[in-house]
């Protein structure tokens, strides 16, 4: 898995940021393996200029896998390690549904057990099961 990291103007991305970085993102995003091939964060300051205390520190993720849509999150916190730490909170989770969504074993086991696929239960006029 890549992992890059891009910092706006008024961030700074040193080597001590790109290290917590790479760290933050194998450790939570490992579990996946070879199904995400790159994880992108962009850093920037949303308002432009450094204030202690407000949420201005944006994180974008963007993670891309294999033989499915690039997934993208954000979070903004106080600083870039709150950010970073947030915003891979909610890539795990965002990853791990999308994965899942196209489990082969996840459809298998919901026509074990006598439920529609998601794809016919999408379906407009398609049959309910009784409640």
């Amino acid at each position: 898995m890549q992992i890059l990291l891009q910092t706006g103007p008024n961030i700074e991305g040193g080597q001590r940021m790109s290290e917590h970085f790479q760290t933050v993102v194998s450790d939570a995003m490992g579990r996946f393996g070879e199904r995400v091939l790159r994880i992108e964060g962009h850093l920037s300051d949303t308002d432009g200029r450094a204030r202690l205390g407000v949420d201005s520190i944006q994180c974008l993720l963007e993670a891309r896998l294999i033989d499915l849509e690039p997934v993208v999150v954000t979070e903004l916190g106080p600083n870039a390690h709150q950010a970073i730490d947030g915003a891979v909170r909610k890539l795990k989770r965002a990853v791990g549904t999308a994965i899942g969504k196209h489990d082969p074993r996840r459809h298998q086991a919901r026509s074990d057990a006598g439920l529609p696929s998601e794809t016919e239960a999408d379906q407009p006029g398609a049959a309910t099961a009784p409640l």
